[in-house]
């Protein structure tokens, strides 16, 4: 049955961090959200709980982004069972750190399949039914890594980089058929990500001295998901304080 909502957006790797951010923050704006995950089912849950306290509606599913048909049924169900998908933001992405000289290849495989294969299978599907409406916004999550590249980080630097100019593609293929195409570049925010990392370090490299929050980067992509962001596509802002 074709479920009417007000307005609907997917968010992948949705569970926690980033992610978890920019679902509360669409749910604020009027979105109901469908919340992906991999693995962290409670994760989820606890972000479709504050989906709802924000009054939204949504639901949550498990899909591994990286499984291309693991994700075809899952969109498809999504397509199917909505009127309409007026937001996609791609955020799923794993991180695998190592000099390159010692990397093995299965994490430059799961880091570089996760978000751009991933960006692939969950992107392709729902821009189908975007173009059919002719409107959507579709945002994905970069990194200052793809921008300045970061020892120890190739396989995520390419990654990320490569989602840049993926969407720069995309948003110039599709500017005329009412659906935007950015990207967000965050730089150190406090998530698990950064976790072991020599954050006292790494913030006197950036001008503000100090760490972002996930809600930062948040209200980024709410703004590049609404209406006030109209004339803005193929672009890339950085949340970063300052950092390049």
């Amino acid at each position: 049955m074709m479920v009417t909502v007000k307005k609907l957006a997917v968010v992948t790797g949705g569970s926690k961090g980033i992610g978890r951010a920019v679902c509360i923050e669409l749910a604020k704006a009027g979105y109901d959200i469908v919340v992906n995950y991999r693995s962290d089912e409670q994760g989820a849950a606890e972000t479709l709980r504050a989906v709802i306290e924000q009054g939204a509606g949504g639901k949550t599913m498990r899909f591994d982004v990286s499984n291309r048909d693991e994700t075809q049924e899952a969109v498809r169900e999504i397509a199917e069972s909505y009127e309409s998908v007026d937001v996609l933001v791609n955020n799923a992405g794993i991180h695998a750190d190592g000099l390159f000289v010692m990397m093995p290849h299965e994490d430059w495989d799961a880091v570089i399949d996760t978000t751009l294969r991933g960006f692939y299978n969950v992107t392709r599907p729902l821009l189908e039914k975007m173009i059919f409406q002719k409107h959507g916004s579709i945002v994905s999550i970069s990194s200052v890594a793809a921008l300045i590249g970061n020892r120890g980080q190739a396989n995520y630097a390419a990654a990320k980089a490569g989602l840049i100019g993926a969407s720069r593609a995309l948003a110039s293929e599709v500017a005329r058929l009412g659906v935007r195409v950015n990207v967000v570049a965050p730089g150190l925010i406090e998530t698990e990500m950064i976790k072991g990392a020599p954050i006292e370090n790494i913030k006197t490299l950036i001008p503000m001295a100090r760490t972002g929050k996930p809600e930062e980067v948040a209200k980024v992509v709410r703004f590049l998901c609404s209406d006030d962001a109209s004339y803005m596509t193929g672009q890339v802002v950085s949340v970063n304080g300052g950092m390049f």
